[in-house]
């Protein structure tokens, strides 16, 4: 990898757990800031060491995309929990569990994390197993296997992905 594109992933990483640093701290004093600092450096120059610092590490590339994405997304959690709910509060319980294959349509081991992370996250859906170009998923019901095998999630993490 050339040594620019390293440095930029290098920065992009520290800045992103600097970030991360400053949201879960809350502190805004000069020597905890300085700490913070030195800390997530630490933390980069270890990763560089290890050369584990690449496109895939810290992902640039997804940009702005990723948040319209997580917001569908969450609309997406929201609807399944409120099924999920439905289902257990159903005093015949009427799951209809099933396992399908859902094709993975992303180029990128990145892509294809997201894609798996996001049904599992889905309430009532589980990837159980990531292969080249599809996910084995358990769903709990028909209804949440049909919504999968309609394709809207591969298609906006595909989009995400920018394929």
């Amino acid at each position: 990898m050339r040594v620019k594109t390293r440095f930029v992933h290098a920065v992009g990483l520290w800045l992103v757990l600097f970030a991360l640093w400053l949201l879960l701290s809350g502190h805004f004093v000069p020597l905890l800031l300085t700490l913070g600092v030195l800390s997530c450096a630490l933390v980069v120059w270890i990763a560089a060491r290890m050369d584990v610092i690449d496109h895939e590490a810290i992902p640039l590339q997804l940009g702005l995309s990723f948040l319209g994405y997580l917001c569908w997304l969450g609309k997406e959690i929201t609807k399944a929990n409120i099924d999920v709910a439905r289902i257990i509060l159903n005093p015949t319980l009427p799951i209809s569990p099933i396992m399908l294959r859902v094709p993975a349509s992303q180029r990128s081991d990145v892509g294809k994390v997201i894609f798996a992370n996001s049904i599992t996250l889905t309430p009532g859906t589980v990837s159980v197993e990531v292969m080249d170009d599809e996910i084995l998923v358990h769903a709990i019901t028909k209804d949440a296997a049909e919504e999968l095998a309609r394709g809207e999630m591969d298609r906006r993490v595909s989009a995400v992905e920018g394929g």
